[in-house]
């Protein structure tokens, strides 16, 4: 790298199991694939198709490739899993998986209503062939989880078999662990932290303002998902300290440089 900047915060590399960057495929062209593989194949840890839109997708199988020869996992929406679940087709979804040589799935009931004690087997089952991301919180921003909620079921689908457990926000960032205005909901958050460790959550984060402040509250290497995939080289920026929100977060101000910076950057009294 010619860069050699010092001071640069510590991050993992892949394959990761913290500080991970999941980004959310909406509908991404081939062609856009390719380009954005070509940039950031290395930052990015598991591409997701949003909800349902790989049913819709053309070309799907040469999709699915672009992303295997870049080494980047794909699933499919969580949603998907919960239309195929109302339907009573659950055999039919993990055929689908395999078909399309897919190891990894979301266990979520965001929409539909699913037992704690169902999804919790549904997770036991899958988990021994499939790695599995369960997601707790609802799509409904009048629905209101309290935080001990949030604890047991996250605590109960990790002793299930989920590798993670993802905290519900949409692509919009305005449900789940945020207000419907993109607020985040810090207390709920805090207390999730206080009694799950945090390496075993993914925190759905779209918008800038609030993958700095997981960033800056839990540092470079939280997990972070439905990251647009414009977004990830952004992202990136953040978790390094390469960017204005978090540009002064990973120098100490007890170390030299930082010292002589401020003291070339400050007015001395005579030149006031």
């Amino acid at each position: 790298m010619p860069f050699k900047l010092k001071n640069l915060p510590y991050r993992t590399s892949k394959p990761r199991t913290n500080g991970m960057t999941f980004v959310l495929d909406k509908g991404f062209s081939i062609r856009e694939c390719e380009d954005f593989c070509q940039v950031a194949s290395e930052l990015v840890d598991v591409v997701k198709l949003g909800w349902g839109t790989s049913v819709v997708t053309q070309n799907l199988e040469e999709k699915l490739e672009v992303y295997a020869n870049a080494g980047i996992p794909v699933y499919f929406g969580g949603t998907l899993f919960e239309a195929y679940l109302l339907r009573g087709q659950l055999d039919a979804y993990v055929k689908l998986l395999n078909k399309h040589n897919i190891d990894t799935l979301e266990v979520s009931n965001g929409t539909i209503w699913l037992s704690d004690d169902k999804k919790q087997k549904i997770i036991r089952d899958l988990s021994k062939d499939f790695k599995v991301y369960s997601e707790v919180g609802s799509k409904n921003p009048n629905e209101i989880i309290p935080p001990y909620k949030w604890v047991k079921v996250i605590r109960e689908e990790l002793e299930a078999g989920a590798e993670k457990v993802i905290c519900e926000a949409r692509e919009s960032g305005t449900v789940g662990v945020f207000r419907p205005n993109g607020e985040i909901r810090s207390g709920l958050i805090e207390e999730i932290t206080d009694q799950i460790p945090v390496e075993k959550l993914i925190f759905e984060a779209p918008k800038k303002e609030q993958q700095v402040w997981f960033i800056k509250k839990y540092g470079s290497n939280v997990n972070l998902g439905n990251i647009p995939p414009r977004e990830a080289i952004a992202l990136e920026t953040i978790r390094q300290g390469l960017r204005s929100d978090t540009l002064m977060d990973f120098i100490s101000i007890d170390d030299p440089a930082f010292q002589e910076m401020m003291k070339n950057n400050s007015i001395s009294n005579d030149e006031k």
